[in-house]
């Protein structure tokens, strides 16, 4: 089977796009697999498909990881999926389901793209947490009991389930790797978790690393952005306006104060087209 592809990415988070509004697309585990393989396959983070949606949206995003698990939804994926509905239909806004939940995509300049991503799911049964827990300081600690190397870090779902460790400098990738890959099948987190490592520079400015459930060190993460803001935001480290520095680039998160929703909004870049063959 053949199918024609897009390879986009959003700050460095990088996609294969298949248009499945036409015809049916249900790769396997293993072929997703192996088509995420950046040496013998195409290379992506996710791979996404555009299907109808049973919702009135104008299409449903379905996600696969790089590991070939279906996942809930992708923040970064979102903002490249709307752009190319956008570019579609000529419109300047386009309603996009997930998994995850409803959103809706707007223009936000050339190649610039703005998701509402919707309220945060706060408690603990939402993330979900295997028990209960302040999810803005939840008991989780990485090292000696008497000096931890990590400890207390704020939970937020986005759609998806994330961790947000603050520490005081930009970690290194062995770090990252080493207690984000720790972290991701850890017993308090029943569907395994995304986690960042967000380092507060100023009211105004997060500089976050994400281990990404199911994909490792990436460039960006749409979803672990929000959280970030969000869980800054809770613990009274940044304002609900902030810019948060991923490896990809820059995104701004907004946590509307009115209605509670979190506004990404960020770039989106088309690198080749394809086919697929699987």
């Amino acid at each position: 089977m053949t199918r024609p592809f897009v390879k986009m990415n959003g700050a460095g988070n990088d996609f294969v796009v298949v248009n499945a509004l036409e015809m049916p697309f249900a790769p396997t585990p293993e072929q997703v697999r192996v088509l995420s393989d950046r040496e013998t396959g195409e290379g992506f983070d996710q791979l996404i498909s555009i299907e109808p949606s049973a919702d009135g949206g104008d299409a449903f995003m379905r996600v696969w990881n790089a590991d070939g698990g279906v996942v809930e939804t992708c923040g970064n994926a979102l903002r490249c999926v709307g752009w190319m509905l956008m570019e579609a239909n000529g419109g300047d806004r386009a309603a996009i389901d997930t998994l995850g939940g409803p959103t809706a995509a707007s223009r936000a300049g050339d190649h610039r793209v703005t998701v509402d991503m919707g309220q945060p799911r706060l408690d603990w049964t939402q993330i979900p947490l295997s028990e209960a827990m302040d999810t803005r300081n939840i008991e989780l600690q990485l090292g000696p009991i008497d000096a931890p190397i990590l400890h207390t870090p704020g939970a937020v779902s986005m759609g998806n389930p994330h961790v947000v460790f603050f520490v005081d400098h930009t970690p290194s990738d062995a770090f990252v790797t080493a207690n984000g890959s720790l972290v991701e099948h850890h017993p308090l987190f029943p569907e395994g978790v995304n986690v960042g490592f967000a380092h507060v520079i100023a009211r105004d400015h997060i500089r976050l690393r994400v281990w990404e459930r199911g994909a490792g060190l990436t460039r960006a993460c749409g979803t672990g952005a929000c959280a970030a803001l969000v869980a800054c935001v809770r613990r009274g480290l940044v304002d609900r306006d902030a810019r948060v520095e991923v490896d990809g680039g820059d995104l701004r998160i907004v946590w509307d104060e009115a209605d509670g929703h979190v506004f990404m909004t960020g770039p989106v870049e088309v690198e080749r087209i394809g086919v697929l063959s699987i």
